[in-house]
């Protein structure tokens, strides 16, 4: 027998905090399942690092790659130009596309509930990358010292992996919180990137990139919306920024925060025009027309923003394959026992798992006593704290940054590397340890 409500029901209007909190349960499930198999992928280059297989491994991801037309060529390393310059230009995408709608729709839309994230953010990059640089002191203006970057971003994909073994126990504020934190720390290592991770600029590219912007942003106001167009525009950009000395994944970065966040057409105006179809079609028994059939599916696209369209379909790419493919050409590293205990593994590991915990209660306690943010529900210091510690796995954007930090120091970088592990592993395990122990003390409110 059916629910006396079940007709009915399929045509009750979407609540409007259903609409604003879809794209959100949407991310944390891909991120989530992405987290798994961006472990698997890394324990996976670890393993091939470090048997027989390595020599292959490492071969793989040196094989020259070269796109040419006439005297003009562009390439290099598989791992190095296709996955990390390329294929992570898109991750750096997606990351704008998330930033501007946590900005125009999310948690760091409104002052009050930014406070606290922002906060602890700040702290979580300042702290780590303080006391790198402090215990890096006697190399100051040597390679080594240039590594004070790599402790400071927080890999969201394992965060939310491991709440999400956690189960429900854990507070759905804390969730939005961490979150919400994950984002500024990205907002901040672009920020370090473009400014401390360039090389030398090229003035002309970079005035040709800024013109490729502003074309974008006048197409967005002429109103097209045909995506061959941006892609196009985009890859220009990309090659101008590539160019121009500053690293082509601020380039995407610059191009998700550009994309229209507006729809072109109302939810209540696409629900008005298809109950006027449904009515016609019902009195005059006639089917539409092509034309009114194109009509129709123009108006359904436009009823969502393209940066929810774009978010949506390229989400699952980045989290189910450029990070995996990331994490296989990066985190493969030999290790040795003795290369835990040199100082650049040691800085790194002592920023991540130390320095981010510290950074994230430090500014977060200051920030609720001075009156300017308050703890979400349900989340108290020792819960927050085992969030801090899990704020400390740094996993993809440490390993990146890492890259670009010891490029040309094959030695520093594989030490940076042991360091990331170290550390994201010591991370996750307390924090996740924690967790598990003060929530059993202090049960979640269930959300008023």
């Amino acid at each position: 027998m059916a629910h006396p409500n079940h007709h009915t029901s399929q045509h009750l209007p979407v609540a409007p905090i259903r609409r604003l909190t879809r794209p959100f349960a949407t991310f944390l499930q891909i991120e989530s399942a992405s987290g798994i198999i961006l472990l698997v992928c890394a324990v996976l280059a670890t393993v091939l690092a470090n048997t027989d297989a390595s020599t292959a491994y490492h071969a793989f991801w040196h094989t020259p790659v070269q796109f040419e037309v006439g005297p003009w060529k562009l390439g290099g390393e598989l791992g190095h130009f296709v996955v990390n310059d390329v294929l992570m230009t898109i991750f750096f995408f997606v990351v704008g596309l998330e930033i501007k709608r946590e900005l125009v729709a999310g948690e760091l839309r409104e002052a009050r509930k930014v406070a606290l994230p922002v906060a602890a953010a700040i702290g979580g990059m300042l702290v780590p990358a303080g006391l790198y640089m402090a215990m890096q002191a006697n190399h100051f203006g040597y390679p080594a010292f240039r590594g004070w970057g790599v402790p400071m971003a927080t890999d969201i994909a394992f965060v939310v992996g491991i709440m999400a073994v956690l189960g429900k126990q854990v507070p759905f504020g804390l969730k939005i919180m961490l979150l919400s934190l994950a984002i500024a720390d990205d907002i901040g290592a672009v920020i370090v990137i473009a400014a401390f991770y360039s090389t030398g600029m090229n003035w002309t590219m970079l005035a040709l990139a800024a013109c490729g912007f502003a074309g974008v942003r006048v197409l967005n106001r002429a109103g097209v919306r045909a995506v061959p167009v941006y892609v196009l525009a985009g890859a220009g950009i990309w090659l101008a920024v590539y160019k121009s000395g500053i690293h082509p994944t601020v380039a995407g970065v610059m191009l998700g925060l550009l994309t229209p966040s507006e729809v072109w057409v109302g939810r209540d105006a696409l629900r008005l025009s298809l109950t006027d179809l449904k009515a016609r079609i019902e009195d005059e028994n006639d089917d539409p027309d092509a034309a009114e059939l194109e009509m129709m599916a123009f108006a359904a696209k436009e009823s969502v923003s393209p940066l929810e369209r774009l978010e949506h379909r390229l989400h699952p790419w980045v989290g189910f394959a450029i990070m995996p493919l990331f994490a296989l050409a990066n985190a493969g590293v030999h290790i040795e026992l003795k290369a835990v205990t040199e100082p650049v593994s040691v800085a790194v590991m002592a920023g991540l798992f130390v320095g981010k915990p510290i950074g994230v209660m430090l500014f977060a306690f200051l920030a609720v006593k001075c009156g300017i943010a308050r703890l979400p529900q349900g989340v108290t210091w020792p819960v927050l704290l085992g969030g801090g510690f899990l704020a400390g796995i740094g996993f993809t954007m440490s390993l990146f940054v890492a890259n670009l930090a010891f490029a040309g120091e094959p030695r520093l970088l594989e030490d940076a590397k042991i360091g990331i592990m170290c550390g994201s592993v010591l991370s996750a395990m307390v924090g996740a340890g924690l967790l598990v122990l003060t929530l059993r003390v202090t049960p979640v409110e269930p959300p008023a």
